[in-house]
């Protein structure tokens, strides 16, 4: 199993079909589990999917329209049914705190576990560990609403030729990166930059400059794709993308693998989405999501 990979739960928009369920996400990044819009059906998907309470240390809610939230109650139930040892951090819009709660204790239960909230006031880091830093930019939808992204620090990659032009072998390689010099050659010297990898989950939302921000540069970039562009002005009226503006979202920030997902409805042939957003140039690794899919973050370069 890849230790970043996406796992994908549900792919539905505000109507659940018979073969998609309502939204969830799952990423996978090493030793962290950050569970994105839990929507009705999520733990059961969970199961399905071979995820875990025990995998999970973080929930990431863009907003509280039913779709992406109504999960969140069996979710934190099962944290707590299942003991789960270690913290879970919440972050949510802070304007849905009243929904939160009703979520959270949405029915009697007993609490064991750890669950930490963190509310989201505005843009900005959300948490910086030595794995990554999650921030969080505010989207255009008609309620609160907040896009996630998620960026690895850059670190150096060895290159062997310079190592051994300088005789720099065997443990004299790790000396030299844990100390960043090594009888006057420094790290910089035989390594070269090995640029982290970025992810960024952006659910309903019109166009806006917070999508480009979030999508930038992105290893991968999980993205609504609601209507189709015969559809553009429902989109707009509604807070949405069309498949056709997030392929071009991916192409101007130099996507690598884009994943479209949260249909309405109202299509049937998943093809078109896929259709669109390569006719808008988009020219990357291109998904379109399917209910329990897991898609590897892509290696780095």
């Amino acid at each position: 199993m890849s230790a970043r990979e996406l796992v994908v739960l549900g792919t539905a928009s505000q109507v659940p079909t018979r073969q998609r369920n309502h939204n969830g996400y799952v990423l996978r990044w090493d030793d962290e589990g950050i569970l994105f819009d839990p929507g009705e059906g999520s733990q059961r998907q969970m199961l399905y999917a071979g995820v875990s309470a025990h995998d999970l240390t973080r929930i990431c809610v863009t907003h509280f329209h039913g779709d992406h939230a109504l999960g969140l109650a069996g979710v934190i139930q099962r944290i707590n049914l299942d003991r789960v040892p270690h913290p879970v951090t919440a972050h949510y819009p802070a304007g849905g705190q009243g929904y939160f709660d009703r979520l959270r204790y949405a029915s009697a239960y007993y609490e064991t576990a750890d669950l930490r909230e963190q509310p989201v006031a505005g843009d900005g880091d959300l948490a910086v560990t030595p794995a990554f830093t999650l921030s969080a930019a505010r989207l255009s939808h008609p309620v609160e609403s907040f896009g996630y992204r998620l960026t690895e620090p850059d670190g150096r990659r060895l290159l062997p030729e310079r190592l051994a032009a300088h005789g720099i072998t065997g443990p004299d390689i790790g000396r030299l990166q844990r100390e960043g010099t090594l009888g006057g050659v420094s790290l910089d010297e035989v390594s070269a930059t090995r640029r982290g990898q970025r992810f960024a989950f952006v659910m309903d939302t019109r166009l806006c400059d917070a999508v480009h921000e979030l999508a930038a540069d992105c290893d991968l970039l999980v993205v609504e794709s609601t209507f189709l562009d015969e559809d553009a002005r429902l989109a707009a009226e509604h807070g949405h993308l069309t498949a056709g503006q997030a392929g071009a979202v991916a192409r101007d920030g130099g996507v690598r693998h884009l994943v479209l997902t949260h249909f309405s409805q109202r299509y049937t042939d998943p093809d078109l989405f896929a259709a669109e957003a390569r006719a808008a140039g988009f020219t990357g690794e291109l998904t379109v999501a399917e209910d329990l899919m897991r898609i590897p973050v892509p290696k780095r370069r």
